[in-house]
């Protein structure tokens, strides 16, 4: 088991997974490139990895090293060897559950197999590690580059010595960060930038001089939304406790709100008007956020804690979808009259997204901010740290040590 040091990265716990090497090899040809990788006679169709076969508690997560090994199904598809994974609080609430009902219908779309065909289910939504198999139709990578994706939560997980891919959410991991740095920024980054740039149409090109509010900024998405704005020139304010202000400024943020100080919404009241809002927390934030906005001037609110999947979980998916259609409509044209645009944003696998953060990540821009990091062995205690809910990085664990060969 190696040791594992602590980096300063983006918002997230990071769990580091390690494993021994395997004693056999098996060595196999792709056009002129030879691979080497560890394996046994049963590696071929088996893998090690932590699963859940039903829902629940940190009780259902069980070591397998009987896995079945992702396999190439459409030609835009890659196989990565995971190095390193990242978990979010998201994987703690598809652990109990939570979007079983939604998630099943984008895995199963027909309905044409049994409920329950997700088990068993491997999570961990970030991966960072090495191309180890192209399908025929992939052109932007090759075998051994070194990469980095955030995992959409309808597809297995990076819990697991190797995991399959599209093509177009993968991106070649930033150069100045290791395997376990690189781990925890994909999904908080895809989501922040599918909520500000896809939903909120920010630029690099437009954002300067904006005044931006993050609510709950000392979380992932929200310590990575301060950097990514920030860098584009926007003045950034942000809430969190008070233990947490030295922390985002040193992200960046130019004027820190402690929300345990009294009522939020009296001290940001009286700052002047927000071109944006990306609001974390939720509850009713909505109640009063709305009215820090600039009206009649294009400004957004944006939330992402969206009753869409508790929805489609409590009601089923076409009483679920039918709910949230009307809330979100409801709430649109209710604060359109106001001068102000309502938004609901989601997180969206982006490889081309993920290049130009890449591009900042080694421009000095995006830092990592990585709490912990655990081995392959430590995934139920990783899990419990991060339900805690206290820590300020991000959650890594490493699967593979880097240079173990492929």
């Amino acid at each position: 088991m190696m040791s594992f040091v602590r980096y300063l990265l983006c918002n997230r716990k990071v769990f580091c997974i390690c494993k021994s090497q395997c004693a056999n090899a098996l060595i196999s040809s792709h056009g002129s490139h030879r691979r080497l990788f560890s394996t046994t006679s049963s590696r071929m169709t088996v893998m090690p990895a932590w699963v859940i076969d039903q829902y629940g508690g940190n009780d259902v997560l069980r070591f397998t090293k009987n896995a079945s090994f992702p396999v190439i199904n459409y030609p835009n598809e890659v196989i990565v060897k995971v190095f390193a994974a990242g978990l979010n609080p998201l994987d703690v609430s598809m652990r109990g559950g939570y979007g079983a009902a939604t998630l099943s219908m984008k895995r199963d779309p027909l309905n044409i197999k049994q409920s329950g065909n997700e088990f068993p289910l491997i999570l961990g939504r970030d991966v960072s590690g090495v191309i180890m198999e192209c399908g025929l139709d992939v052109k932007y990578f090759t075998e051994r580059d070194e990469v980095w994706a955030a995992i959409p939560p309808w597809k297995q997980g990076s819990l697991a010595e190797f995991v399959v891919l599209s093509a177009n959410e993968v991106s070649h991991k930033p150069k100045t960060l290791s395997h376990t740095e690189a781990a925890a920024i994909p999904y908080v980054a895809a989501t922040a930038w599918s909520a500000l740039v896809n939903t909120g149409g920010l630029t690099k090109d437009n954002c300067a001089k904006k005044r931006i509010l993050i609510l709950g900024g000392s979380g992932g998405v929200g310590t990575f939304a301060i950097q990514m704005v920030k860098a584009w020139g926007a003045h950034v304010t942000v809430t969190c406790s008070q233990n947490a202000e030295r922390f985002v400024k040193g992200l960046g943020a130019d004027h820190v709100v402690d929300y345990t100080a009294g009522p939020v919404e009296e001290p940001l009241s009286a700052l002047e008007k927000f071109d944006l809002i990306l609001d974390n927390v939720g509850g009713d934030t909505e109640r009063w956020a709305l009215n820090l906005l600039k009206p009649w001037s294009g400004a957004k609110y944006i939330t992402l804690v969206t009753p869409f999947l508790q929805n489609t979980d409590m009601l089923g998916i076409a009483d679920g979808m039918m709910q949230t259609a009307a809330t979100m409509t409801t709430k649109a044209v209710k604060h359109l009259m106001k001068g102000v645009h309502y938004r609901w944003g989601f997180f969206a696998p982006s490889g081309p997204a993920l290049d130009e953060i890449r591009e900042m990540v080694d421009a000095g821009q995006i830092r990592a901010v990585v709490e912990e990091t655990f081995s392959f062995s430590q995934v139920p205690e990783a899990f419990e740290k991060l339900e805690k809910g206290h820590a300020r990085g991000k959650t890594v664990v490493q699967i593979s040590k880097p240079g173990d060969e492929l």
